[in-house]
């Protein structure tokens, strides 16, 4: 049991930290658009001051307390670490990476962050510790409307980014390319982690069930 718990807490905390490095990647490529939920961190960065990774642990915990509002169920203690935990390492990440100027820079520091954050997604989610506070809302939205995941998903991106888009974050093909491209990633990289974290633990143990996409 002990060696089951190492590994998928490894996998989950590990897997935030590649999360928000991708994240921050793809903001470094931002004269090219990033992802819908950053357009909107940037955006509120950008009007009200305060970093991007406060912003995001601030819209975490308003999307947190909204779904534990509507699904009367505390939240697991790995959805609190994910709100935590990802705009933390945003704002250190971003303060290590530096800006890059030329469009061929933009264009490479862009698409490597969307492979990482796709990748991290897979990390972190394998174990099923807890899914991140934009994930639990889109299956609260999901279950009360009765929609599909990729329809609840898309609708809730176009408004946080034409949110975002109007305060003045960045959207461009780049935010495109990352809602269109991360879940094809995840799609290879879960199953991925999830194999190699059944490998990891001892098959005698628990290990928790797939996850599909």
């Amino acid at each position: 049991m002990k060696r089951s718990l190492f590994y998928r807490w490894l996998f989950f905390i590990v897997g935030l930290v590649v999360l928000a490095l991708g994240f921050t990647m793809t903001i470094k490529g931002s004269k090219l658009g990033i992802g819908p939920w950053d357009v909107l961190h940037v955006g509120l960065y950008l009007n009200f001051g305060l970093t991007i990774g406060t912003w995001s642990v601030i819209a975490g915990f308003v999307l947190i307390a909204s779904t534990a509002f509507f699904t009367r169920k505390i939240p697991q203690i790995g959805t609190f670490l994910n709100m935590l935990l990802v705009g933390v390492f945003i704002d250190i990440f971003n303060f290590l990476i530096p800006d890059i100027e030329t469009l061929v820079g933009q264009i490479l520091i862009l698409s490597a962050g969307i492979v990482v954050s796709g990748y991290g997604v897979g990390l972190y989610v394998s174990p099923k510790i807890g899914a991140g506070p934009r994930d639990s809302l889109m299956m609260l939205v999901v279950n009360k409307t009765g929609l599909s995941i990729s329809v609840v998903r898309a609708g809730i991106e176009v408004g946080v980014a034409l949110l975002g888009w109007l305060l003045g974050g960045p959207v461009g093909v780049g935010t495109i390319a990352v809602a269109l491209l991360t879940g094809r990633i995840v799609q290879v990289s879960l199953p991925q982690f999830e194999k190699l974290l059944v490998t990891l633990i001892s098959k005698k143990e628990d290990v928790p069930p797939i996850l599909k996409i």
